[in-house]
């Protein structure tokens, strides 16, 4: 179809049809000061075929992980079935807002429903929510959730081996609040060290497992030492280590928050994701987010509505529970699909898959000269630290040029971090092939090091 070209008269015709003289008058609430005076400096256009060579040769630039990527640090390349996409990329899902108005379809809501049964089950609590924007989000807003349920506690011991990120978030969700965010060191070991920290000022705990740097915590202790003080305690987790993990609401934890990005969502740069958020039943009116409830029509049938949105801000204003009056819910639909192909075996899968390739690796770089994992006592998932011979950003660059994305420099994103310290992660996309050529490369780097 050749491209339709507007004439001076046809402009005249549209601007008269909808009541102004000039396209300027379509400006005129802009004040004059703000505006472009002169033309822009806008080149000509190109055909499709050269859009298509332009960006075919800046996407080349790129590192892939056709290779092998050992990027992780809370990201993380999944296998994702075809029927996630597939459903997920039916219009009526694709077209429709987040399940914000109670209005909302049935389709949309039984989705959600099921969305939150499985999280609940995989959590091991008793009730979640339709999902947050992200796991960041969720940690701050379980935060808050927390000092509304123990009013009249001030501090939150939070863990060192959160997510950057997490903590990022958290600080500027309470720097205009009341209460006293203290931070709980890592041992020699990698886990974190609450010892004098929690006590009867204490309104939160939380705790990330496996942490930031791999390490898994003990959960249980950190459970009970919050229960103990009248404590909520707050667990963060990867929702594919639940495969093999034992489940926080197992371990005795009030509060159970994540990053959903595990389950059916594309790295894609950094996002988007969703976060997922679960608790006991008896704290379940001091939710943040949509929750779907099922109910019965007037006529005796199974429908579901949403349910408990008086504690936000649209609707109590200042009286709220929480500001979070939207979720990303297209990323929790594919949550919800992939849970749903996947199901308790297939997870348990992909988790062992990890767990094995990670064992894997973990043995051949303990076997290099220069190398060493310092929190391997703790033990890990699919990701651990390594303390290399030279700067973390060396091996990297060494890493890129082999074909292949390496990890991340905790000193880039940890302040006081060594300089040495690589985090590298593992899942079922990593071949045994990629973890040979890794630790090549590793080894031709350790060579190196000991021949200098």
């Amino acid at each position: 179809m050749p491209f339709i070209q507007t004439t001076d008269a046809d402009r005249t015709e549209m601007l008269a049809a909808i009541g102004v003289r000039s396209i300027d008058d379509l400006f005129e609430q802009i004040p004059a000061g703000l505006r472009v005076k002169q033309s822009i400096d806008v080149p000509e256009g190109i055909s499709e075929n050269e859009l298509w060579a332009e960006l075919n040769e800046l996407a080349s630039w790129n590192s892939t992980a056709e290779k092998g990527s050992f990027l992780g640090a809370g990201l993380y390349r999944h296998y994702i079935p075809t029927v996630v996409d597939s459903l997920q990329g039916r219009h009526e899902f694709v077209t429709a807002y987040t399940p914000y108005q109670p209005e909302a379809s049935q389709g949309t809501l039984v989705a959600f429903f099921e969305f939150q049964s499985m999280v609940a089950e995989l959590c091991g609590m008793e009730v979640a929510n339709a999902s947050m924007y992200d796991g960041c989000s969720a940690v701050a807003e379980a935060v808050l959730m927390a000092s509304s349920i123990t009013r009249g506690k001030q501090r939150v011991v939070m863990s060192a081996g959160l997510h950057p990120h997490s903590l990022r978030t958290v600080k500027t969700y309470l720097a205009c609040s009341d209460l006293e965010l203290v931070i709980a060191p890592l041992g020699a070991d990698g886990r974190t060290k609450f010892d004098g920290l929690i006590d009867d000022r204490t309104s939160s705990v939380v705790v990330q497992s496996p942490n930031f740097f791999g390490a898994l915590e003990d959960q249980g202790a950190v459970a009970s030492a919050a229960k103990a003080a009248g404590a909520i305690s707050i667990a963060s987790v990867y929702p594919i280590a639940l495969g093999l993990l034992q489940s926080p609401g197992e371990a005795g934890f009030d509060i159970v928050v994540g990053d959903g990005q595990s389950l059916g969502v594309p790295t894609a740069m950094g996002g988007p994701s969703f976060g997922i958020f679960a608790t006991r039943n008896e704290y379940v009116r001091k939710m943040p987010g949509r929750i779907v409830g099922q109910t019965v029509d007037g006529q005796g049938r199974r429908g579901f509505a949403l349910t408990f949105q008086t504690r936000e801000q649209h609707i109590r204003r200042e009286k709220a529970t929480s500001n979070i009056c939207t979720n990303n819910a297209l990323m929790a639909l594919r949550g919800a699909i992939y849970m749903a192909a996947a199901g308790p075996a297939g997870l348990r899968e992909v988790a062992e898959h990890c767990l094995a390739k990670a064992q894997y690796a973990a043995d051949a770089i303990d076997a290099l000269e220069g190398f060493e994992r310092p929190y391997a006592a703790a033990g890990y998932f699919n990701e651990f630290l390594v303390r290399c011979p030279v700067p973390a950003k060396g091996v990297n660059r060494a890493i890129d040029a082999a074909g292949m994305i390496g990890g991340l420099a905790i000193c880039e994103h940890v302040k006081g971090a060594d300089e040495r310290d690589l985090l590298l992660a593992f899942t079922e996309l990593t071949t045994r092939e990629q973890i040979d050529l890794l630790v090549k490369t590793l080894s031709s780097i350790s060579q190196t090091v000991s021949v200098g």
